[in-house]
């Protein structure tokens, strides 16, 4: 590895006087995996990379190093306010990373106390939604959405399936009215996009959210929104506003991109598609493969260094921010030497991170994929894809890796 001399290894800025790996651009669009590899071999488990706007950060690729910062949250707090370069003014607020890192009142920008207040109000509310059948809100929209283009015998199962299906399930859980939640699906991906318009449709996105607390004031609900307005915990407007916004963009963006993901590879490895057709094989057991090879955050924003300390053989200072390689982590070598070995029943994945912020509604999210999946198979008789497998396209930001379209074709 290169990293074996004897400079300094500190700020990633700074690091041996080399130019950066950029985690956005077009290298990263086209192709990230390649960036994470080349990463991997120069640098080892953690890597120095630059963010949009040029903000340094360091990139963790390793398995157990992931781990680490993730289930250690006084060595590696998520709370941004220790951030040295948005601290020190050299982050704007109107760069594109702070919707993804800017501290927020929510349990996600918190540790400790504070964290435990606000995620139990979260974790209850998404209980108490749970148990008010989101397989049945999620059967009841794939059947709307397949309605839509069933008679042309053809669709793209991203922008006519995948992308709306999770948000028309959110907008019921968040009491939400159904054409709000049509509208925001491109604020989300604005958001986890970046570019330029990245705070201006996050400002929307809460601003719609906000309408939506006045509402159930006065007009409660079996809904999210008024339980987390009605818990025992307190929450304030603008917390309750923060966690609105916490379970719509996180939600709706993994689980369409996973759902876009699972359904890739079904329909590009025909015994997976003949197996769940036979029953043979679970829907459940392709969503696991997926999130080892292709978790939905392919990088998750961040952490920060609340002490000077040593991860992967670099010396992370006081302040610096780091963000996680899922991706990257689930194919560390170190832990999955053969990536093409099956993953059936191991669940020690990355994808919906690990430790005290590990994603509280990853169970929602599964259920919709599952009713998703099973809904259209049995709807649409001979489903195959439309193109060569070899012609499907993914375009990346520096959080994910979204396929672009699935073209396919069925039974009338």
């Amino acid at each position: 590895m290169s990293d074996s001399s004897d400079s300094p290894r500190g700020c990633p800025v700074a690091h041996h006087g080399a130019e950066l790996a950029r985690l956005y651009g077009p290298e990263a669009a086209t192709d990230p995996a390649g960036i994470y590899e080349r990463l991997r071999k120069e640098h080892g488990s953690v890597a120095p990379v630059l963010l949009e706007g040029e903000v340094p950060a360091w990139l963790v690729l390793g398995y157990r190093d992931a781990r680490r910062v993730l289930d250690n949250p006084r060595q590696f707090t998520r709370d941004a306010r220790i951030w040295r370069d948005w601290r020190d003014g050299r982050v704007e607020e109107t760069s594109p990373l702070i919707p993804m890192l800017g501290w927020r009142p929510d349990c996600v920008s918190q540790d400790g106390e504070p964290h435990r207040r606000l995620r139990a109000a979260v974790t209850d509310g998404l209980r108490a939604a749970a148990g008010r059948g989101v397989r049945r809100h999620a059967t009841h929209y794939a059947n709307r959405q397949i309605d839509a283009f069933v008679d042309a015998g053809r669709a793209d199962l991203v922008g006519d399936y995948a992308e709306y299906l999770p948000m028309l399930v959110l907008s019921r859980i968040l009491g939400l009215p159904e054409a709000e939640g049509r509208d925001l699906v491109e604020s989300c991906a604005q958001v986890l996009g970046g570019g330029e318009d990245a705070v201006t449709h996050d400002a929307r996105i809460q601003e719609i959210l906000a309408r939506l607390v006045e509402r159930k004031r006065s007009e409660p609900g079996g809904d999210l929104t008024t339980a987390l307005l009605e818990h025992h915990a307190g929450l304030d407007e603008d917390e309750i506003v923060s966690h609105l916004r916490l379970v719509l963009i996180a939600a709706h963006t993994t689980t369409s991109n996973l759902l876009a993901r699972v359904l890739q590879l079904v329909l590009t490895e025909t015994s997976r598609l003949a197996g769940l057709i036979s029953g043979q094989l679970n829907v459940s057991e392709v969503v696991e493969e997926v999130m080892w090879d292709s978790p939905p955050l392919a990088v998750l924003p961040g952490r920060f260094a609340a002490s000077d300390l040593e991860l992967g053989g670099h010396r992370i200072q006081e302040g610096d921010l780091l963000v996680l390689g899922l991706a990257a982590g689930n194919l560390d070598p170190e832990i999955r030497p053969d990536p093409g070995g099956p993953v059936h029943g191991n669940q020690a994945h990355l994808a919906f991170s690990s430790g005290p912020h590990e994603c509280p509604g990853q169970n929602i999210g599964q259920a919709v994929i599952q009713t998703a999946v099973d809904v259209l198979l049995h709807r649409l008789p001979g489903l195959r894809l439309a193109v060569p497998p070899e012609d499907l396209s993914s375009t990346a930001s520096t959080w994910e890796s979204r396929l672009d379209s699935l073209p396919v074709e069925f039974g009338v």
